[in-house]
């Protein structure tokens, strides 16, 4: 575990990316503790730009905490055009559906780990979009998040909200693993927690 100064120099630097995202389900003593690590971080950063998925939940409140300090050091992968709009605190959102990345065979592997998905997010990248292959654009744009695309940053950290007494399930714990093959390393709670408690 390293402390949040060590954090900020290893980190903090030009071209970083790191994601606050996790479980849509928060519990509630919980929610003002996300909104408070996306503060800290933002506020004891000048670099980082910080990227979520604009999702219900961890989402949420980690970039409400972000947005109050510096909203223009959030940004927001997003499924489709228009996803959650009313609540997209970012001054940068990025729709899977207007940028082009049925090519990008680092997306489309990564994206297929997903059991749940896989056959979908082939349909999805050929262009089969309806109501069923739209699922896959979810795990896309969690892949996406973290390996980036053409010109968009890949991650370099991550901080997640897990479910742990479930860990790595859902969304979530897609995006968690994608980290752990790309090497992005991560903390969930059971670390960043001790950060809000100094």
């Amino acid at each position: 575990m390293i402390s949040l100064n060590e954090f900020v120099n290893n980190y903090d630097t030009p071209n970083s990316v790191v994601l606050l995202e996790g479980k849509r389900k928060v519990k509630p003593v919980d929610e003002k503790r996300l909104q408070e690590l996306g503060k800290l971080l933002a506020s004891s950063t000048k670099h980082i730009l910080f990227r979520s998925g604009n999702a219900d939940g961890s989402d949420y409140f980690f970039s409400k905490g972000v947005a109050d300090f510096n909203p223009q050091r959030l940004q927001n992968i997003i499924p489709y055009k228009g996803h959650r709009s009313r609540y997209d605190l970012a001054s940068e959102s990025i729709a899977m559906d207007e940028i082009d990345i049925a090519q990008d065979d680092e997306v489309a592997y990564y994206s297929k780990q997903h059991k749940g998905t896989n056959k979908l997010v082939d349909q999805y990248l050929d262009g089969k979009i309806n109501r069923y292959t739209i699922k896959a654009a979810y795990i896309i744009r969690d892949t996406v998040k973290v390996t980036g695309y053409s010109d968009l940053t890949p991650a370099t950290f991550a901080f997640f909200y897990d479910d742990l007494d479930k860990p790595k399930l859902g969304g979530t714990g897609h995006t968690i693993r994608v980290c752990e093959e790309k090497n992005v390393p991560y903390f969930t709670q059971t670390d960043w927690f001790q950060w809000l408690e100094k």
